[in-house]
C-alpha cells in the first residue's frame, strides 16, 4: 500500500498537478473503490485557494471531503460522519500538529519555491487518512 500511495501522490503532483485536496480525495476514493463525481473534484479545486491563503491544509480538505462521500455511499447517519470528520481533524492536528497550511507548509507560496513542496507531507497525510477510514470498520 506504501508504494501505491507513494507512487499516486507522485504521479497527480508530477504528471497531473494537481493540488494536495484533489489528490488526496482521488487517491482516497481509488483504494476504496469510490466513484468521484466531476463536481466533488471541481470542489477539491478549488480548495487550493485557501490553502495558499494559509488557511485550512487541503489534505485536511480532501479527506474531510472524503469522509463525506463515504459516509453517504455507506449509509452513515448524518450526525455520525460529522463526528467522524471531527475526530479526524482532531487526530491529524495532533498528528501534524497543525490543521493549517501556514503551519504544515510555512514558506507559503512563493514563485521561488520548488514545486509540489508538500509530496513528503501528502504521502504521510494519505497513510494516515487511509489507516483512519480503515479503522472505521465500514463494510
Amino acid at each position: 500500500m506504501k508504494k501505491t500511495i507513494d507512487d499516486r501522490v507522485h504521479k497527480y503532483y508530477w504528471d497531473n498537478d494537481y493540488n494536495c485536496a484533489t489528490t488526496m480525495i482521488k487517491i482516497l476514493g481509488e483504494i476504496h473503490n469510490v466513484e468521484l463525481h466531476q463536481q466533488a473534484l471541481d470542489a477539491a479545486l478549488a480548495m487550493h485557494g485557501a490553502g495558499q491563503y494559509g488557511a485550512q491544509c487541503g489534505l485536511v480538505e480532501g479527506t474531510l471531503m472524503f469522509l463525506g462521500i463515504y459516509g453517504r455511499l455507506n449509509n452513515i447517519k448524518y450526525q455520525e460522519i460529522i463526528k467522524k470528520c471531527y475526530v479526524f481533524a482532531d487526530e491529524f492536528n495532533k498528528k501534524f500538529n497543525s490543521l493549517s497550511c501556514s503551519a504544515l507548509r510555512p514558506v507559503g507560496f512563493k514563485p521561488e519555491n520548488p514545486p509540489h513542496l508538500c509530496e513528503d507531507l501528502t504521502k504521510r497525510a494519505v497513510k494516515f487518512a487511509v489507516q483512519y477510514i480503515d479503522k472505521m470498520n465500514v463494510k
